[in-house]
């Protein structure tokens, strides 16, 4: 596996069991683990997983440019063929 997806598991396996911890266990701060495992996940986490799957994608083949609009209208025609 690579470096990148071990770290983002690590971190989500962090997040997550925080999370758990705070719910299940009686102790004064379980808010405190709750609210940080929530932060684990959405500022370290998602940017994380994002940067993954998207690090070797081109961005202008999601973009809605004349030549990607022209491209989708001219797949709808063919299918109503």
């Amino acid at each position: 596996m690579k470096t990148i997806h071990i770290i983002t598991l690590i971190a989500f396996l962090a997040s997550i069991t925080s999370i758990i911890c705070g719910l299940v266990l009686g102790v004064e701060y379980s808010q405190k683990l709750v609210g940080f495992g929530v932060l684990g996940l959405f500022l370290v986490v998602f940017p994380l997983f994002s940067y993954y799957r998207w690090k070797d994608k081109d961005v202008k083949d999601y973009m809605l440019t004349k030549e990607n609009l022209d491209k989708m209208r001219e797949n709808q025609r063919e299918k109503k063929i």
